[in-house]
């Protein structure tokens, strides 16, 4: 089950947080159809926040089609994101770590890693674009 983590000098939106929370791990593999979301209590334990802003964020995700709620069972994954098996995340994530750990070796921060993976991002988008032009 996925665990929220809220970080209040973020500048986020407290729902937003929750929101973009459940994508990366549904992305990840780490929730999957089938699979419930802790219930608001359970979040509003957690994470000190108000029951309201947890139902936001579940109906954003049901607005989404990514989730469902079902009157008194709770809210669940109706599908995943992202492609991939998790036996190609692992290598990839194996892969990744090993980069980072080059980087930072290197002198690299993380907002440098951050700046240097998007520059890549970004010009692999634009190749992609330019193959389907």
């Amino acid at each position: 089950m996925v665990e929220f983590r809220i970080d209040r000098r973020s500048g986020v939106a407290t729902y937003l947080q929750i929101v973009q929370q459940a994508k990366q791990a549904l992305r990840l593999g780490l929730l999957e159809p089938g699979d419930r979301l802790p219930t608001a209590r359970e979040v509003v334990e957690a994470t000190a926040i108000n029951p309201n802003t947890v139902l936001k964020a579940y109906r954003e995700l049901e607005r989404d089609g990514l989730v469902e709620a079902r009157r008194g069972l709770g809210t669940f994954v109706t599908r995943t994101l992202g492609g991939g098996t998790q036996a190609d995340h692992a290598a990839l994530r194996t892969n990744l770590t090993d980069w980072v750990t080059r980087a930072r070796d290197a002198g690299l921060e993380k907002d440098d890693i951050t700046a240097l993976f998007t520059s890549v991002m970004e010009e692999m988008e634009e190749q992609d674009k330019g193959d389907h032009a």
